[in-house]
């Protein structure tokens, strides 16, 4: 962990804690429907941690599950996260489709309003 602050325009950072991949038993994201910053690592105790952003804490996943698959192989629970972003993947095949619907129904709703709007004499 590294406490960072500035000092005028200099920006310092201090290593705090340090902990080892190997001794990581899971990864709680404490709500996978709701976007919060907040989860939990799970080591011989648990440290109560929160990210910079919803989307740092899920890189941040992303990067422990990756160093893990490259490095070491052990099985390490990450629970209450959406797979859908955990994996890089599947991120981009299921988003798409749901991306292209969601304009499809803002341009339709947009041009509802419109003719709601639009008056005949």
């Amino acid at each position: 962990m590294v406490k960072h602050w500035r000092v005028d325009r200099e920006e310092k950072y201090e290593i705090v804690e340090k902990w080892f991949l190997k001794d990581l038993e899971m990864i709680d994201g404490k709500e996978a429907d709701t976007d919060n910053p907040y989860f939990d690592m799970h080591f011989h105790e648990v440290y109560n941690m929160e990210a910079y952003s919803c989307a740092s804490k899920y890189t941040f996943a992303r990067t422990l599950s990756k160093l893990n698959a490259m490095y070491l192989k052990k099985d390490f629970k990450i629970v209450n996260f959406d797979d859908t972003y955990l994996n890089d993947d599947s991120f981009w095949l299921s988003n798409n489709r749901d991306c292209l619907v969601l304009m499809k129904v803002c341009l339709y709703a947009s041009n509802l309003l419109c003719c709601s709007l639009y008056r005949l004499s």
